[in-house]
C-alpha cells in the first residue's frame, strides 16, 4: 500500500487529499488559525478514519506528505514579525522608505487607487531608527572600491542589538556581483556575537536569498523573507515533531509558488505566499496534458473567503511576468501567475447606504463565526446564506451531511438586510447572487480579455467548494461556454499538491548580449554563459543531494530573462540547451526568445535589429515524485439511482421552480441532464441553469455545456 497525503491550508477550511495506490480519499476540516497544526492533524485524521486505518498506521505506511501553508502570509498580515535591523551601504539608508514611484499603489485594489487624496504608503516592516550604514563600496563589475572595516560593523552592530534587535537582514549594494562584504558582515556577527549572547538570531543576506540585479526589490525580498522565516520555521518545526510522534518518520514536502515542493530546510517563507492556488494551477496543468486534450484553461477556485484565478495557456503555466506584489510590497520572486479576490462562500452582503449600493465581499466570516446558517454566532449574511435561501444548497447535506445549515437563520439575516434596502428576502439573495457573480467574472475579464486573450478560447476548471455552485453564472459573464467539475473540485489545490515534484531554483543576475544590434553579429565567447549556468548548477546539485537524491534523478530547465537591446523591462522564455556549444546553440536560443515574445505580446513587436541582451539566469532542477493518475470508472447509468426528487429553487426571472436534483456519485458515465437541475456532491453543488447541460465523462468529470 503506497499512501501520499497532501494538505492545503485555506482561510476557511483546510483540505486534504489521500491517494492510496491508484485509488483516492478526501478530508474538510475548519482553518484552526490559533493553530494551524490542529485543522491540518484533524483533516488527515479524518481521512484515516476512511482508511479503516488508525493516524499512526496511516502516516507509517505514508510515501510522502505535501503542504501548502498559509502561516507565512499570516504573520505579515497581522505584522507580528520579528523587530528586524537592516545593514545597508551608507548613503542608501532610505531606499526602502523611498520606494519606487509607484509604491503607494503596490497591492491596493484599483478602487482605493483612485482615491489619490488618501492612499498612503504602507508602514515600513523596518523603521528608519533600525536602518544602519556602512562605508563600504563594490562597484557595478564586483570590484571593491572602498574595503569594509570590521571596526564599523561591530559599533553598527552593537547599536542594533541597543535597540532590541531580533535578526539582522544585510543588503549591501552590487553584492549579487560580489558578496565579500555581505559575508564579512555574517561573520563578524557570528563571531563577536555567538548564540549563547545573542541567542539564535538570524542574519539574512540579500546575495544569498535573491542575487539579482534591482535594489530595492532585491532588499525588500531580503527584509520580507527574515520577516516571516521565524514564525514558519516555528510551525513546520512543531508540526515535523508532531508527525514523528505518530509514526511518520520522512520529511514534510512544503509546497512553493514557484510551482514544486522541498523539504523545510530547503524552505524561504516567501517561497509559500500564493502556495495552495499555485499548486491547484499545477494540478490543471497535468490534466490537461495527461488526460483532456485543452490548450486553455482558467482556473478558477471559489472557496469560503477568496476565489482564486489562474491561468493555463497553450498548455503552459505562466510566471509573474514583473516584480510581484507581496502585500504591499514590491518583491523579485519567480511566482507562477495567480489572481486573488474577496469573493467566497463566507463574504459578507451589507448595504452602502451613501452610495445606495450592496457590497458583497471582501470581508470574510471565515470559518469563525461563518455564515449565519453555520449557526456558529454570525450575523451578518453571506453568499452561502443567500445560495441556501435560494434552494441551491441543501442544508441537511453540507459537507455531505456532516455538518446541518439553519436556513431559517439565513432567512432572518437576509431580511434584516432588505429592510434597509427595501428588498425581499429572496430578492436579496439573488442580488447577492448576481453581484459575486459578476465580482468573479470581472476579474477573469480582466486576467484574460484586458490582456489580449479571447476568452472563448478557455475553458473553466470550476474548483473549490463553492466553485460549481457559481460557475454558470460567472462563465456567461466572460462568454466562456465549457465548464469542467471534478469528483474532487472541493480540494482541487489539495489535488494539486500530489502532482507537484521536488524542484529547486537559483537565479543569477548576469549581463550578456546574445545578439548585438544592428549588425546581428551573435555571441562568439561562450565562456560566461556556460560558467553562470554551472555556478548555478552546482548550488542545485547541494540542495538535490542534501534531500537524498542524486544528480541522476534531477532534470534540468534553464529559464532566461531578456530584451529587446531598446526595451526596459525583460521578458522570460524557456532556453533549449543548457549550455552553449556551437554557433547553432545561440540561433536556437535567439529563435525561441522571438517566439517566446510574439506570443506573449505580438509578433509585429518584435525588434531583434534592436539586439537580444539576456540579463538573468534561473536553472531550474526537477525530482519526480510519485503522483496520482486518473483512470477511467465506467458507471452504468442510472436514473433511479442517482435521482433524489425535486426542490424549489430559484431561477433569475422564472422565480422558484421545482427543479430536480441528483447525486452527483451515482451519474453515469455519458449520462446527460439539461437544466435547470442540482447536482449534489458530498463536497460541493453543482447548479445547472436551463440554458446549459451538464454530461459525465468516463474519468467521473463533470462537463457543464451551453446550449447551442
Amino acid at each position: 500500500m503506497r499512501i501520499t497525503i497532501n494538505v492545503d491550508i485555506g482561510r476557511t477550511f483546510t483540505d486534504c487529499f489521500v491517494t492510496i495506490d491508484n485509488e483516492f480519499i478526501w478530508a474538510k476540516e475548519p482553518t484552526t488559525h490559533h493553530n494551524l497544526s490542529l485543522g491540518f492533524l484533524q483533516a488527515i485524521r479524518k481521512a484515516a478514519e476512511q482508511t479503516g486505518l488508525s493516524l499512526g498506521d496511516m502516516l507509517k505506511k505514508t510515501a510522502v506528505i505535501r503542504y501548502a501553508t498559509t502561516l507565512g502570509m499570516n504573520a505579515l498580515l497581522e505584522r507580528s514579525g520579528p523587530r528586524l535591523g537592516l545593514i545597508t551601504t551608507a548613503g542608501f539608508e532610505d531606499t526602502i522608505f523611498i520606494g519606487k514611484g509607484s509604491q503607494w499603489s503596490h497591492g491596493l485594489p484599483l478602487e482605493e487607487q483612485k482615491n489619490i487624496a488618501r492612499v498612503q504608503k504602507p508602514e515600513p516592516l523596518i523603521p528608519r531608527h533600525m536602518t544602519v550604514g556602512l562605508r563600504e563600496r563594490i562597484d557595478c563589475m564586483g570590484n571593491v572600491i572602498i574595503p569594509l572595516k570590521e571596526e564599523e560593523i561591530i559599533d553598527k552592530i552593537q547599536y542594533l542589538v541597543d535597540q532590541g534587535c531580533e535578526g539582522f537582514v544585510v543588503a549591501l549594494l552590487w553584492s549579487f556581483f560580489n558578496p565579500i562584504h555581505e559575508h564579512l558582515v555574517k561573520k563578524v556577527i557570528e563571531t563577536k556575537y555567538p548564540h549563547y549572547f545573542l541567542g539564535n538570531i538570524p542574519v539574512v543576506l540579500s546575495s544569498e536569498v535573491r542575487p539579482k540585479l534591482g535594489e530595492y526589490a532585491r532588499t525588500m525580498t531580503t527584509i520580507l523573507t527574515a520577516y516571516l522565516q521565524k514564525s514558519l520555521h516555528e510551525h513546520l518545526v512543531a508540526l515535523g515533531d508532531d508527525l514523528r510522534d505518530l509514526g511518520y518518520k520522512l520529511p514534510t514536502l512544503v509546497v512553493h509558488n514557484t510551482g514544486g515542493i522541498a523539504k523545510i530546510s530547503r524552505t524561504k517563507a516567501l517561497d509559500t505566499c500564493n502556495a495552495g492556488p499555485v499548486a491547484g494551477l499545477h494540478g490543471a496543468h497535468y490534466l490537461v496534458n495527461n488526460n483532456y486534450d485543452l490548450n486553455n484553461v482558467i482556473v478558477a477556485d471559489m472557496g469560503g473567503t477568496s476565489f482564486d484565478l489562474g491561468l493555463i495557456v497553450n498548455r503552459n503555466l505562466k510566471y509573474v511576468p514583473f516584480n510581484p506584489t507581496i502585500d504591499r510590497w514590491w518583491v523579485d520572486l519567480s511566482m507562477i501567475e495567480t489572481a486573488s479576490i474577496g469573493a467566497g462562500g463566507n463574504s459578507i452582503a451589507s448595504y452602502r447606504a451613501d452610495m445606495n449600493i450592496l457590497e458583497v465581499g471582501p470581508r470574510s466570516a471565515g470559518s469563525r463565526p461563518g455564515s449565519v446558517c453555520y449557526d456558529q454566532g454570525g450575523e451578518e449574511p453571506t453568499v452561502t446564506d443567500a445560495d441556501l435561501v435560494l434552494g441551491y444548497l441543501n442544508p441537511e447535506y453540507y459537507l455531505g451531511g456532516r455538518k446541518k445549515l439553519n436556513i431559517a437563520k439565513a432567512y432572518q439575516a437576509l431580511k434584516k438586510l432588505g429592510w434597509e434596502m427595501g428588498a425581499e428576502p429572496e430578492e436579496l439573495a439573488l442580488m447577492i447572487k448576481n453581484v459575486i457573480d459578476g465580482h468573479m467574472g470581472n476579474e477573469i475579464f480582466k486576467e484574460t480579455a484586458l490582456r489580449g486573450r479571447d476568452t472563448r478560447d478557455f475553458v473553466i476548471f470550476a474548483c473549490g467548494g463553492a466553485g460549481p455552485t457559481h460557475a454558470c453564472g460567472f462563465a456567461e459573464n466572460v462568454g466562456v461556454r465549457q465548464i469542467y467539475v471534478f469528483p474532487f473540485a472541493s480540494v482541487f489545490c489539495a489535488f494539486g499538491s500530489s502532482m507537484m515534484d521536488v524542484v529547486h531554483i537559483y537565479e543569477r543576475s548576469k549581463h550578456i548580449i546574445l545578439q548585438e544590434a544592428f549588425s546581428g553579429q551573435l555571441l562568439d565567447d561562450f565562456h560566461e554563459f556556460n560558467e553562470t549556468v554551472t555556478e548555478l548548477q552546482k548550488k542545485v546539485l547541494r540542495d538535490i543531494r542534501s534531500e537524498g537524491f542524486s544528480e541522476q534523478d534531477a532534470f534540468f530547465v534553464l529559464d532566461l530573462e531578456a530584451r529587446y537591446g531598446t526595451q526596459l523591462y525583460f521578458s522570460r522564455f524557456t532556453s533549449p540547451v543548457l549550455y552553449i556549444n556551437n554557433e547553432d546553440d545561440i540561433k536556437k536560443i535567439v529563435n525561441s526568445f522571438n517566439r517566446a515574445y510574439g506570443e506573449a505580446y505580438d509578433p509585429i513587436g518584435a525588434y531583434p535589429e534592436g539586439g537580444i541582451e539576456i540579463e538573468t539566469f534561473i536553472l531550474k532542477a526537477v525530482v519526480a515524485m510519485p503522483k496520482y493518475s486518473l483512470k477511467k470508472r465506467i458507471l452504468e447509468a442510472s436514473f433511479d439511482a442517482a435521482y433524489k426528487g425535486t426542490r424549489k429553487v430559484c431561477w433569475d426571472s422564472m422565480g422558484y421552480i421545482d427543479t430536480p436534483v441528483y447525486n452527483f456519485n451515482l451519474l453515469g458515465s455519458g449520462y446527460q441532464i439539461k437544466g435547470p437541475a442540482v447536482i449534489e456532491a458530498a463536497d460541493t453543488t453543482v447548479v445547472i441553469p436551463q440554458s446549459y447541460t451538464f454530461s459525465m465523462d468516463e474519468l467521473r468529470c463533470g462537463l457543464i455545456t451551453k446550449n447551442a
